[in-house]
């Protein structure tokens, strides 16, 4: 049930979209009529998607018997205690909301659904572009079915307190829809979780911020089959590792506890943690200052042959702000590698964790109350520091000389530090006979050429990468920047002058409603409704012609309709400037070209059959549209010991990225994995000795311009290599 309540003020602020969910959905339906007086007490808050389309207030209001609402009524002739009593009354009485749970392999696209299912993977909250969090779920269960969820919130505290591969969540009101083929869960408005711990008989008490939920014994005995099977049938991969067990060039998660931290150069942060093991590999220490380091010095010194230290960088950097020694942490995807850091030439491991959020990379405060907390604080009462202290004052040599096992095998050690410094972030997928050649030798030599080159990216072009997207047309080859909301808004209101004529309202294959809007803009919006069979019925397959109507008004109507195509009418029903999209399905915004498109009447639009009423390209063919291609174009800035090159990316931009611009450009979580990538190419604030090697193939190619010949480079055969995807 959706309600919008105002406040006495009358403002367009101070209106507020309002959910209620369950029990209180029958209660208000009886109770509550419009120009009633409402009190509600007990609600969750989230932040409203609409707000910048309704105009309403950008918080909403989620009510529910989950969350303990109450609700308070009064009418002009009633006073607020007679009302009150009444609905308290009411509630009293009220039966407790039974749910049903869907098996992931019945899940349906449109559906909203209540869910359980074992973590298979995850990715900690983390801060959008936006002002949002996200965090990405996939689930798994006996079923045999798969969920991938994307949770968005304008809190990490109301996201799933997931932190370890094996928990067991529990999701109401998860929206089901269809991404790539392949149904895919968000969140809708009332969403609440559950998150318990996987571990067989650890406590049943769940990881939440509502204040109250349901909870019934069905429930438990669910948590429990979910967790026997997530045993038996090997669901959750080896635990998380501790420091005796890591090895040189190994990704793990690591359960620990902080001793201390310090900014290091304003582009990165130490940790200083210790799990109660001791690491097989002499670790690095990082160099700071005393007075930077926040943590308690006696016990900084006591652990210091315990410790390792952790460098953390980019976006994990404002993670480590709320961090506090002493706090108990789960830090994932941390990577040891091997270095010569010590005057003596001796091998160390160092631990990093890198930017970004690629495979789940990040760290989550553990409550003290966890299952995993209490088994480490056990361990770490029972380490002997004493035995550890007999080291301190020895060497790093000396130390070296006293291990045993890989650290003995120099050259193997050696090998392993080669391969982790000739990594590389890029891999070539074809011409693997030519060899590397510095980028001296590409600039020198005459186009057309190809080459293979092994370089480091200095920077990258467009530094906003929305802008890197365009719009390119498969015929005559012309790009063109995607249009801006105010182009879009310009185009719409000239759209709108001159005659509009009402001869056009209804007719044999469509039908007609319209509209006016509110003064002082005082407009009629006209919709046409194409007639079809088993269409009209569902408005999200129902594709509908739209005149009149501004840029909010088209977005909010592209979430409701399965296709629109903007129109305008004169002398006749016809497509508007091509500067406006031809045709709108949801986020994707299908334009034209205006130097190869011959417009057709769009009273050839009744020759399509019903399959073809929503395809872009059938829309295209009968309206005589050529379409435009979403398309990439960026320029790198390479460099290495002999020279700088700058080289496009361009037609086979796709491939290198491995995700096509046209998704990119409709999905948010797509647009966060292109920054998340670009930052791993060109990490910033980084020397250009500590960025990743790229492992390119480029070719030359001359063009003309202003009557002089210029050579130009260009990025083919090339991807990103699959662990950092």
């Amino acid at each position: 049930m959706t309600a919008h309540a105002t406040d006495q003020s009358a403002t367009a602020a101070a209106t507020i979209n309002t959910f209620i969910f369950g029990k209180l959905v029958e209660m208000c339906t009886d109770t509550i009529h419009q120009g009633d007086s409402v009190i509600f007490v007990g609600f969750t808050v989230d932040k409203s998607p609409t707000a910048e389309k309704d105009g309403r207030h950008r918080c909403q209001l989620e009510l529910s018997e989950e969350v303990g609402t109450m609700i308070y009524v009064y009418g002009k002739s009633s006073s607020v205690e007679g009302v009150a009593e009444q609905i308290t009354e009411s509630r009293s009485t009220a039966v407790r909301q039974k749910y049903t749970y869907t098996p992931l392999n019945q899940l349906k696209s449109g559906s909203i659904v209540n869910v359980y299912g074992v973590v298979k993977f995850f990715k900690p909250p983390y801060r959008t572009k936006g002002t949002d969090y996200c965090s990405t779920v996939t689930l798994v269960d006996p079923s045999g079915g798969k969920l991938t969820c994307m949770l968005f919130s304008g809190s990490p505290d109301t996201l799933p307190k997931i932190f370890k591969v094996g928990d067991i969540v529990r999701f109401h009101r998860l929206k089901i829809q269809e991404f790539n083929k392949e149904v895919q869960g968000v969140t809708s408005p009332g969403f609440s979780t559950l998150t318990f711990d996987g571990i067989l008989g650890a406590s049943l008490t769940p990881r939440t911020t509502s204040k109250r939920y349901c909870f019934t014994d069905e429930d438990k005995k669910m948590v429990d089959m979910l967790r026997n099977w997530a045993v038996t049938s090997s669901v959750v991969s080896e635990p998380t590792i501790q420091l005796l067990s890591v090895q040189p060039m190994q990704y793990f998660d690591l359960t620990c506890q902080l001793v201390a931290k310090a900014d290091v150069d304003g582009a990165s942060v130490l940790l200083k943690v210790w799990d109660g093991t001791k690491c097989s590999y002499p670790s690095w220490r990082v160099f700071v200052e005393g007075s930077a380091l926040e943590g308690d010095e006696a016990f900084i010194h006591k652990l210091c042959n315990l410790t390792v230290d952790i460098l953390v960088y980019d976006n994990h950097t404002l993670e480590t702000k709320c961090l506090k020694p002493g706090m108990f942490l789960r830090i994932y995807n941390l990577h040891a590698k091997c270095g010569l850091r010590t005057p003596a030439d001796v091998q160390c491991l160092e631990f990093y964790l890198h930017g970004g959020n690629s495979y789940g990379r990040g760290i989550r405060v553990l409550p003290d109350e966890s299952y995993d907390v209490t088994e480490l604080k056990k361990h770490l009462d029972s380490v002997d520091l004493q035995q550890y202290q007999d080291l301190e004052g020895i060497s790093l040599l000396e130390w070296d000389n006293t291990l045993t096992g890989p650290l003995s095998q120099d050259k193997v050690c050696l090998n392993v530090l080669d391969r982790c410094q000739q990594e590389s972030a890029t891999v070539v997928t074809s011409h693997h006979h030519l060899n590397s050649v510095p980028l001296s030798t590409v600039v020198k030599e005459k186009a057309p050429q190809k080459y293979r080159i092994r370089a480091k990216m200095k920077s990258y072009e467009p530094q906003k990468l929305y802008q890197s997207i365009k719009l390119y047309c498969p015929r005559c080859h012309a790009l063109q920047d995607i249009p801006s909301d105010e182009d879009l808004e310009t185009a719409l209101k000239k759209s709108m002058d001159g005659r509009h004529s009402t001869d056009f309202h209804n007719s044999s294959w469509y039908w007609t409603a319209s509209w006016n809007t509110e003064p002082p803009d005082h407009r009629e919006i006209v919709i046409h409704f194409v007639k079809k069979e088993e269409i009209q019925e569902n408005s999200g397959k129902t594709l509908i012609l739209i005149e009149r109507v501004n840029l909010v008004e088209l977005r909010r109507l592209s979430e409701k309709f399965g296709g629109i195509i903007p129109v305008k009418s004169c002398d006749q029903l016809s497509l508007g400037d091509l500067c406006i999209p031809f045709f709108i399905q949801g986020r994707h915004w299908h334009y034209g070209c205006r130097n190869c498109s011959i417009l057709q009447n769009v009273n050839h639009i009744p020759s399509l059959n019903q399959e073809e009423l929503l395809e872009p390209s059938a829309i295209a063919g009968v309206l005589g549209i050529q379409p435009l291609q979403y398309a990439f174009l960026m320029k790198f800035t390479l460099e290495d010991e002999s020279a700088v090159l700058e080289a496009y990316l361009w037609d086979e931009a796709e491939k290198f990225l491995r995700m096509p611009a046209s998704d990119v450009i409709a999905d948010h979580a797509l647009q966060e994995k292109l920054q998340t990538l670009m930052r791993m190419l060109s990490p910033p604030g980084r020397n250009i000795e500590d960025r990743p090697w790229l492992e390119c193939c480029i070719k030359s190619y001359c063009i003309e311009e202003g009557g002089n010949r210029k050579v130009c480079y260009q990025v083919f055969d090339t991807i990103i290599a699959e662990d950092d995807c």
